[in-house]
């Protein structure tokens, strides 16, 4: 801008010497600066990033965790799953077993009581003594035996081998049990043998 207060001459040598001392101020150092700036700028950025991921990363590790203690727990719960059912597959009939040994017992009993015994009666009455006594340890251990004759015919309990026509029976009636059958709680073990009455043509 000029000077009115000076001449037009002196105005143009003062426009001149700011050129020159513009030219002699170096690149690098107006690089320098512009670079400086952005350095400071990226940096706050960063800053600002690493606060918005470390609740992420914590989150993260949070869940990491619980993964990992909930599949030790699962694997640990799987073994002993194992475990039990190993023993229960090796034990499961210890109960059982152990009611029957009085009942060995007593057909041993038995054995000895009619090796001298001449009276037939007398080996009858230990025979159903021990029938008795191995029944009733059955039942103890939870076997029933599958009612039929008499009942109605039922496929889940009953097996047909034979069929009677008959006016003396309702249709479907069993009229002979010919095997029993047996069950534990509501598994059939064995379904009984029985004889169906049928209608007369």
């Amino acid at each position: 801008m000029e000077n009115p207060f000076k001449k037009p001459a002196e105005n143009s040598k003062e426009e001149k010497e700011l050129e020159v001392k513009a030219e002699e101020i170096p690149e690098d150092d107006l690089e320098v600066s512009e670079c400086e700036t952005d350095d400071s700028s990226e940096s706050t950025e960063t800053q600002e990033s690493e606060q918005e991921v470390n609740p992420l990363q914590e989150k993260y590790e949070q869940l990491n965790n619980q993964y990992i203690r909930l599949a030790a727990d699962f694997d640990n719960y799987r073994k002993r799953n194992e475990q039990e059912r190993e023993a229960l597959l090796k034990y499961g009939a210890e109960s059982t077993l152990k009611k029957m040994l009085e009942v060995i017992d007593n057909f041993e009993r038995g054995l000895k009581a009619i090796e001298t015994v001449d009276d037939c009666e007398k080996v009858k009455e230990c025979y159903n003594l021990a029938y008795k006594n191995f029944t009733d340890a059955l039942a103890k251990a939870g076997l029933e035996t599958i009612k039929a004759e008499g009942e109605m015919f039922d496929p889940n309990f009953h097996e047909a081998v034979m069929q009677t026509p008959t006016s003396e029976k309702e249709e479907n009636t069993i009229i002979a049990e010919l095997q029993k059958g047996y069950k534990l709680g509501d598994k059939v073990l064995r379904p009984t043998l029985v004889n169906v009455a049928t209608a007369e043509n």
